[in-house]
């Protein structure tokens, strides 16, 4: 199933959903140059959110070193600017394609820049989550997918009877047909499965270890619910 556009009408422009869109392609084709310059296993080490570097460098701080605050707070950037950075081609598809259809009614309600915020924040509390939940894993996390969780968690809480456009591919055909928001719930994390086609060679142990990459997901979704909940 492949959603394409909803039901529910915009009064403003989502400009901050299409920078969005375009800063996650452009990081992309430079992740795609990088691959083919054998640089992209040293970007990702650096910019995803790596659970054993961040841990490992707290400890430090609190216990050892005070210098080491330093490293603390340079790798607190790697929690927003692993949100730009994706590990497949089916995984920044599949991202893009959810935060088009969804993002732009959210950014509708709460305006462009506390929909910048919010989309940011998520991000990183799901990594912070994933963090929390590994805290020695060395292998980098990268993606949009506990922003644009928080997002479909938002819109769901405040549109849940909303229709979705959607095009069910059937091998040769393309069948039109509507769905309710809430299957999209099950649709995301069913997706999921998908994500390892078309994915970039990142040495040396590669992205995404699926358990702590869904539990970040699922905190993205409940926190876009209950925000969109308390929302004034």
């Amino acid at each position: 199933m492949i959603p394409i556009g909803d039901n529910i009408r915009c009064r403003t422009k989502p400009i901050i959903n299409y920078w969005l869109i375009g800063i996650n392609v452009a990081v992309f084709l430079w992740e795609l140059q990088l691959e083919f310059s054998g640089g992209l296993g040293y970007f990702v080490n650096i910019w995803g959110v790596v659970p054993a570097q961040i841990s490992g460098a707290i400890t430090n701080a609190l216990f050892f070193n005070n210098a080491a605050w330093i490293i603390v707070i340079l790798r607190t950037f790697s929690l927003v600017v692993a949100i730009f950075i994706h590990g497949s081609f089916s995984q920044i598809l599949g991202n893009l394609l959810f935060l088009w259809v969804f993002g732009k009614t959210v950014e509708n309600i709460l305006g462009h820049g506390r929909y910048l915020g919010f989309y940011l924040a998520a991000g990183a509390i799901a990594s912070c989550v994933q963090i929390l939940a590994e805290p020695s894993l060395t292998v980098p996390l990268i993606g949009a997918n506990g922003a644009i969780a928080a997002v479909l968690g938002a819109y769901i809480m405040k549109f849940p009877k909303a229709k979705i456009d959607t095009i069910l591919p059937l091998i040769i055909l393309y069948i039109p047909i509507e769905l309710p928001a809430f299957f999209y719930l099950f649709w995301w994390f069913m997706q999921q499965l998908f994500y390892g086609i078309g994915s970039l060679n990142i040495p040396p142990v590669g992205v995404n270890q699926s358990g702590v990459v869904f539990v970040g997901q699922v905190v993205g979704l409940l926190m876009g619910a209950v925000f969109m909940r308390l929302k004034r």
